[in-house]
């Protein structure tokens, strides 16, 4: 069938074709670096992940690029309000650059324990301010832009099909009615290229330009990096929903303006992932991040494998009662896959079956597997035939973890890596009086006599016992270098 992707630009099912036979240029937007990413943030990643790998399984060559957006996001992508990583520098009492070292590696920390593969090219925008300004030259030169208030323009009455990508009608929007309202604009769709110090006076990071000491806005970025690695006409752009309306749509007015010809072939865009409350973000505060869910006793790839039974244009709702549920079947999955290891040949020291020599029902869920990745990327049908292969008794062991691991190389769940731990013999005196103490404590944990339960928790540490609280009871475990293994109780 060959691979077919929901191009935003046009709404439909499209074959991809890629614009060098073999090749796939993809561009995924990044971060803004000032806080931690929320675990709706962290979909839009694994979905670009998937788009990553997926194109690798299918035979691509595959460039995948990545910004980290570290100057120029204000709170509104609009140009309106602060500067994202400034505010978030003042109140950190941090400078703009500490600030983004340190979210950028808390993004991917996340991004490492979520399975992610890293890009092939992850670009900062404050090393590329100079690819910015020369293609902001190359939009002037064109008559794309005019000065006003100190700042630079874009003029969306110039390009004649702006808001194609999000079916806007230029002449049917009002003043007011989509971005506040800037008495520098000609139109209140023009964007800022360029920023001076008309917009803040005490801006932590500038450079000079030809438009007066400045910094740039932040969709000329994300246009500028792009074409540096992937040329200036490439094959996939994509993002969250809510870049389409402004963010993508001011892209390809200000690349199309600079190149004369089309920047980009297919758009695809993620959906929400949605609280009872509606869409998950930071300016709401309370936002759950993935280390929230691991102070809760899950597993990163819980998350994952959460997600990816989502098809990614639909809205996920997300709730714990749904997280256990996946968590429940990720830990079935795993079971599965050691329990095959051990019926294997060498009791699974053997090497599973190359997925070249696979037959009967093995070869053909793996071609399913491959069928459901090229109807526009559809995990939950992909995740389907990874069972339906492990589950059927009529399929060797070897060949159900063949054809498993070959489907893990776009999953990211880790089953090749899976081993069944071997624990040390377990001191059954020792065991049966920790327990007891484990069941000291819940009472006392009940009654709220909290500084029992500490005295509990502390007197075993003291003995190298370490206790561990998971939603479905308590872990204990020795301390690294003490002879007796953990259980739970």
């Amino acid at each position: 069938m060959g691979l077919r992707l929901y191009n935003t630009m046009g709404r439909s099912l499209q074959e991809f074709k890629p614009v060098q036979p073999g090749k796939a240029g993809f561009y995924g937007c990044g971060p803004t670096v000032y806080n931690f990413a929320h675990i709706g943030n962290l979909r839009a990643y694994v979905f670009d992940d998937v788009v990553a790998r997926t194109l690798r399984y299918l035979g691509y060559e595959v460039t995948h690029v990545m910004n980290i957006t570290d100057v120029g996001h204000l709170t509104g992508d609009d140009d309106s309000g602060e500067d994202k990583m400034v505010k978030s520098a003042a109140e950190r009492n941090k400078s703009v650059l500490e600030v983004a070292k340190f979210y950028t590696d808390a993004f991917f920390a996340d991004t490492d324990r979520l399975g992610i593969v890293r890009p092939t090219i992850v670009c900062k925008a404050t090393e590329h301010v100079a690819d910015m300004i020369e293609l902001i030259k190359r939009i002037e030169a064109n008559g794309y832009t005019y000065s006003a208030g100190g700042n630079l323009y874009f003029d969306v009455s110039k390009f004649p099909s702006y808001g194609e990508l999000a079916r806007l009608k230029l002449d049917e929007l009002q003043s007011g009615t989509r971005v506040e309202v800037d008495e520098n604009k000609r139109n209140p769709q023009d964007f800022v290229l360029w920023f001076t110090k008309s917009k803040f006076e005490n801006q932590a990071l500038v450079w000079d330009s030809p438009w007066g000491r400045g910094y740039p806005g932040w969709h000329i970025e994300c246009s500028a990096m792009s074409m540096k690695y992937l040329g200036e006409e490439f094959d996939i752009h994509a993002g969250g929903i809510d870049h389409i309306p402004v963010h993508h749509t001011n892209e390809i007015a200000q690349s199309e303006a600079a190149t004369g010809h089309h920047w980009v072939h297919y758009w695809l865009h993620n959906e929400f992932l949605v609280m009872g409350s509606g869409k998950m973000s930071k300016s709401s505060g309370g936002f759950i991040t993935l280390k929230t869910l691991m102070d809760a006793g899950y597993d990163p790839l819980d998350y994952r494998y959460f997600l990816l039974g989502g098809h990614y244009r639909s809205q996920l709702q997300f709730s714990y009662e749904a997280l256990d549920s996946a968590r429940a079947s990720r830990r079935s999955l795993v079971e599965r896959v050691l329990a095959l290891r051990e019926k294997a040949p060498g009791n699974g020291a053997a090497e599973p079956t190359p997925v070249s020599s696979l037959a009967g029902v093995a070869t053909a869920r793996v071609a399913a597997f491959r069928a459901a990745l090229e109807d526009d990327l559809s995990t939950p049908r992909a995740l389907a035939e990874l069972w339906g292969v492990l589950r059927d008794q009529g399929v060797p062991a070897a060949d159900a973890l063949g054809a498993a691991f070959d489907m893990d190389q776009v999953l990211g769940l880790g089953l090749a890596a899976l081993r069944r731990e071997v624990l040390a013999p377990v001191d059954e005196a020792l065991a049966a009086e920790v327990e007891a103490q484990i069941a000291t404590r819940a009472e006392a944990k009940k009654a709220r006599d909290f500084q029992k339960a500490d005295a509990i928790r502390d007197g075993l540490r003291e003995r190298g016992i370490i206790l561990e609280d998971k939603p479905d009871g308590t872990i204990w475990k020795m301390a690294p270098g003490e002879p007796v293994s953990g259980r739970r109780a």
